[in-house]
């Protein structure tokens, strides 16, 4: 299978964030790509304001063009996350969804980390407008390949990644809008460490330059494989592009078969304390 992740320099702007997503959705697919993960927030980014503004139902405008363009396209896509509106709700979600290549959704995942922290000197507090999910998410592309539904903040929990791996997934998709700084210190080193520990593809779409609210992401969307090696990787600089690489699923299953570390696990011997000191 050939995956690719889509970087975009995504604002307020939903209509111009849906032209440059639907255009480089395009792109990957014209060179293969049957997975393709768009980032996170893809089609509003910004501030409190700026989301609770563009905050959509998932019957909204970005995920009606999500599904038509997967059906067109013939394309697994995962419609990176929006701020999800629902009735009945205070605060939004943040919420991640896969469409099918018949353009029905297969699966959708509200990001379960919220991101209330200070970097950098900014103080970035996600639980302000949103709710955290509760539900660990697999889905599984159209020819049936374990597809594990993760959101930027997640990546700093490896339980998430474990239990999805545990239930089977062979593919992460990471949409994200990681920090400059938190990008330049970790992103590579998580993604590849996820990759590593679970023996499974990560797929990481990530967010690049200044969402006009003062917020800079990183960029650097990349493609690690089993073993660790990056697949592929948006350069230092880039602004919004995409990058593709062809998964080798035969590969997976030797890594898998000749360092089993997941078969390994020894679940008995797991305790968790029942406080964890922060």
């Amino acid at each position: 299978m050939r995956a690719a992740a889509v970087q975009l320099n995504s604002t307020a702007d939903t209509d111009r964030n849906l032209k440059s997503a639907d255009r480089l959705t395009r792109e990957a697919a014209a060179e293969g790509a049957a997975l393709v993960v768009l980032p996170e927030k893809f089609n509003v980014l910004g501030g409190e304001r700026e989301l609770v503004a563009g905050a959509e139902p998932l019957d909204g405008p970005s995920l009606d063009w999500a599904r038509a363009i997967a059906r067109e396209l013939g394309i697994d896509l995962v419609a990176g996350s929006i701020a999800e509106r629902r009735p009945d709700h205070e605060k939004l979600a943040n919420t991640s969804v896969h469409v099918g290549p018949d353009g029905e959704v297969r699966a959708v995942y509200r990001k379960i980390h919220m991101f209330d922290v200070v970097v950098g000197g900014v103080e970035y507090r996600e639980s302000a407008t949103e709710a955290a999910g509760r539900e660990i998410v697999l889905s599984e592309t159209d020819d049936g390949l374990p597809l594990g539904l993760t959101v930027c903040y997640d990546l700093r929990f490896p339980e998430l990644f474990r239990i999805l791996a545990v239930r089977g997934a062979r593919v992460f998709a990471l949409p994200a809008a990681f920090t400059k700084v938190t990008g330049q210190a970790h992103w590579e080193i998580l993604v590849r460490a996820r990759a590593i520990e679970n023996q499974a593809f990560v797929v990481a779409a990530d967010q690049v330059g200044n969402d006009g609210a003062g917020h800079e992401s990183f960029g650097g969307s990349m493609i690690v494989d089993p073993w660790g090696e990056v697949l592929a990787r948006a350069p230092e600089g880039a602004g919004e592009c995409f990058v593709a690489a062809d998964l080798d699923l035969e590969r997976q299953e030797s890594v898998r078969a000749e360092l089993p570390s997941l078969a390994n696990r020894m679940p008995s011997a797991y305790r968790w304390p029942v406080e964890v000191p922060a």
